[in-house]
Order: C-alpha cells, then structure tokens, then sequence
C-alpha cells in the first residue's frame, strides 16, 4: 500500500509533516502546514496504489527485457524480425491490457 507520507507528499508537495509508522493517528503537521483530511489523504493513497499497480506489467518487463547492448547486438547479427521476436515473449508473457 502507498504510505501515508507519499500520499500527503502527492496531495501537497510542500508539506512539512511527521507520520510515527502507518497510523493516521500519529501524523503532525509541521512548520504551519494546513493539515489535510485523512479522507482525502486515504483517497489519494487508493488514486497512487491504483496507479502503480495498473503499470505492474511495465515492471515485469523492464526486469525480463534483454539489456540495450544485447538488444542493440541481436539486431546488429540477426535482424529486426529476430529482435521483434525476442522482444515479443515478453510483451506476450506480460501483456499490457489483462482482460
């Protein structure tokens, strides 16, 4: 789950505040800044989660893709339609749409 501080940090980038572990109950506002309400704050922790969790494919990608200079070499020795293919299993292994 997106933490509290990220979530106040999206809503108000400016604020100066002090969350003590995961509980709404032990945020301070700091230096004068205009607390916000812990619905909206809990609002924007779903809005962020939701967010990250819809480019979860992206991730898995980014780990499993061959490196540039690998990519660049396959190329390079076996052509585009190579590189497509390689590239392919793992567009196809993480798909971006999950229906």
């Amino acid at each position: 789950m997106i933490s509290i501080s990220k979530a106040i940090q999206a809503i108000n980038p400016n604020a100066e505040v002090s969350v003590n572990a995961e509980d709404f109950e032990q945020i301070t506002w700091l230096n004068g800044t205009t607390p916000i309400l812990k619905a909206d704050i809990k609002a924007k922790q779903v809005e962020l989660q939701t967010a990250y969790d819809a480019k979860d494919y992206q991730r898995n990608r980014a780990e499993e893709y061959p490196s540039m200079a690998d990519q660049l070499d396959n190329i390079y020795h076996n052509g585009i339609d190579a590189w497509k293919a390689t590239i392919k299993t793992t567009k196809d292994k993480y798909p971006k749409w999950v229906i």
